[in-house]
């Protein structure tokens, strides 16, 4: 459950991006250089909302496609919230399913191996092939259901 690429680096960008005939343009560099200070998830307005606070004439759309061809080659890879919004995991190493918590709004993710229990049941039984990282579970966390007993 692979899909990121573990020798992409930072620093090799540009070549990659030249090698896919891209050009190295401001507004990419600054992109990277948002997606290379962020752990984890991040929302597509929020990497527009940062570039905007160093440059205020990038447009989203001008950051929707990079995001689109980083995510071509292995820097992001996007999925989808409880709310539905696209977010975007940051030099993915594994694909990994999410959980959500409707009380708290809290959110985990469930690691490759735990996330390869929970759909090889749809696989056998059903025959159904579950792209993880788009799988996200809702529901409520240990301490929101200790929370409302004691309520």
């Amino acid at each position: 459950m692979s899909v990121g690429h573990p020798e992409l680096r930072w620093d090799d960008a540009r070549d990659v991006l030249h090698e896919r005939g891209l050009r190295w343009t401001p507004q990419r560099r600054l992109i990277l250089e948002v997606l290379a200070a962020t752990e984890g998830h991040v929302t597509g307005s929020e990497v527009v909302e940062q570039c905007r606070t160093k440059d205020s004439e990038i447009t989203p759309s001008t950051v929707y496609r990079t995001l689109d061809v980083l995510e071509d080659v292995g820097y992001v890879h996007h999925s989808h919230g409880a709310d539905g919004r696209e977010e975007y995991h940051v030099m993915p190493k594994d694909e990994h399913g999410h959980l959500r918590c409707l009380d708290c709004g809290g959110g985990w993710e469930i690691p490759p191996d735990e996330a390869e229990a929970l759909v090889a049941a749809l696989r056998v039984g059903r025959g159904f092939s579950v792209d993880v990282g788009h799988l996200t579970i809702v529901g409520r966390c240990a301490h929101c259901q200790e929370s409302a007993i004691e309520r």
